[in-house]
C-alpha cells in the first residue's frame, strides 16, 4: 500500500475516523457499529515510525475516551501500544495482501479488546473467559471485515494495488 499519492491513504484513514464517530454517535449505532479507530490506526502504523503511532494511538484513544463514562485512559493507553506494536509490525511481515490485512486486522482488534478488559474489566453481560473466547474474537472479525472491505475500496478508487 505504498504510492507517490500517499495522501490519499490519509484521506482513508482521515474518513475511517469520522466514520467511527458517524456511526458510533451521529447515526447512534453504537455497539452494532464495528470499531473502526482500531483499523485505520494500524493500517497508519504501517507507514509511520513507532513513536508517530504510538502518538497517533495516544490522540484516538483520548478522542474515544472523551466518550467513555468509565475506565477512562483505557483506550488511549490500549491505542497508544496497538500504534507501536503496528509500526513494528512492518519489520516483521512484510506485504499488504488481503489474507495478510484480514489477520493482521482480526489479530490487532482482539489484542485491543483483551487489553481493554485488562485495564477496565469485561462487560457485565458476559462471563470473563466467555467475552475474551466468544465475543471478542466476533467483535474482531466484524472489525477486520470492515477494514478490509476499506481497503478493498481505497485501493479500487485510487488503483494500488
Amino acid at each position: 500500500m505504498t504510492s507517490d499519492r500517499g495522501w490519499t491513504f490519509w484521506v482513508l484513514v482521515g474518513l475511517l475516523v469520522v466514520g467511527h464517530f458517524v456511526l458510533h454517535l451521529a447515526i447512534g449505532l453504537g455497539a452494532t457499529a464495528p470499531d473502526l479507530l482500531t483499523p485505520a490506526l494500524l493500517l497508519a502504523a504501517r507507514r509511520i515510525r513507532g513513536a508517530v503511532a504510538a502518538g497517533l494511538g495516544l490522540v484516538l484513544g483520548l478522542l474515544q475516551d472523551s466518550l467513555s463514562l468509565d475506565a477512562f485512559g483505557a483506550e488511549a493507553v490500549t491505542l497508544t501500544l496497538l500504534g507501536y506494536l503496528g509500526s513494528r509490525s512492518r519489520d516483521l511481515f512484510v506485504g499488504d495482501g488481503t489474507v495478510f490485512l484480514l489477520v493482521y486486522l482480526f489479530l490487532g482488534k482482539w489484542l485491543h479488546d483483551v487489553i481493554v478488559y485488562a485495564l477496565s474489566g469485561v462487560p457485565a453481560q458476559a462471563e470473563p473467559l466467555t467475552w475474551l473466547l466468544v465475543f471478542a474474537p466476533l467483535a474482531a472479525v466484524y472489525t477486520a471485515l470492515a477494514g478490509v472491505t476499506a481497503v478493498a475500496a481505497y485501493r479500487s478508487v485510487s488503483g494500488e494495488r
